[in-house]
């Protein structure tokens, strides 16, 4: 049940922190993205990454997870770079509806759901990814000048794709050479995200004693778990 749950809890707390923080400035969003990118880095690397080398050709895996690198960069074009905190408003077209943002997440989001349904742990990874970007995502449509209606659609479908992801996993029947590839190509978009908030994590890429420690935590915790 938390496989479900828990994707769509983070958009929740998203929206909440948004509402009442966000433009506040007192939310620390740049260290929550840290600590985010180090623990989904972290639940990759000990759980998802053994397991599709465990069950796939070596080179064929890479290849997945090279090609997952790219799809991200990809999707990033279009989001322009939501997944890891990077999204600006345009004048000219704060009045849309942001269909290229909802594809790229979307897709982004449905793919990510994959290897919850054989990996428990990989939840809590994409729980504490979710939030920040939904923060991010949740702030940008609720300040920009589509309806709010057009914004909680967006937010509702974006929870809902991450669940969609594992429901569909769960209920299809795939071959197992398909649904590891399928996973690693999830790798390699979390290696992807990951990395970029971890080197993108202060201005100059110089790292204070805060996001160190807030690295480190986050490693900690994807061990133990």
């Amino acid at each position: 049940m938390f496989d479900f749950l828990l994707p769509i809890l983070s958009v929740v707390i998203g929206l909440f922190v948004a509402v009442w923080f966000f433009e506040s400035k007192t939310f620390k969003l740049k260290l929550l993205l840290t600590f985010s990118g180090a623990f989904l880095l972290s639940t990759t690397i000990f759980e998802l990454l053994p397991d599709v080398y465990e069950n796939l050709n070596a080179k064929y895996t890479g290849v997945f997870i090279l090609s997952g690198i790219v799809l991200q960069i990809i999707l990033e074009f279009f989001s322009k770079g939501a997944e890891h905190g990077h999204l600006h408003h345009h004048k000219d077209t704060e009045h849309r509806f942001p269909w290229l943002l909802f594809f790229s997440l979307g897709i982004h989001s449905f793919l990510e759901g994959f290897p919850i349904s054989a990996h428990e742990t990989i939840v809590y990874g994409v729980f504490i990814h979710k939030i920040p970007v939904a923060i991010l995502i949740a702030s940008y449509l609720l300040s920009s000048k589509i309806s709010k209606l057009k914004a909680f659609l967006f937010l509702i479908a974006f929870a809902l794709l991450t669940p969609f992801g594992t429901l569909v996993s769960e209920m299809i029947v795939l071959s197992n050479k398909l649904f590891y590839s399928i996973n690693a190509l999830v790798v390699g978009m979390f290696f992807h995200i990951a990395t970029i908030i971890l080197f993108e994590a202060d201005e100059g890429h110089q790292f204070n004693i805060n996001k160190i420690a807030a690295i480190v935590l986050a490693v900690l915790i994807a061990f133990g778990m």
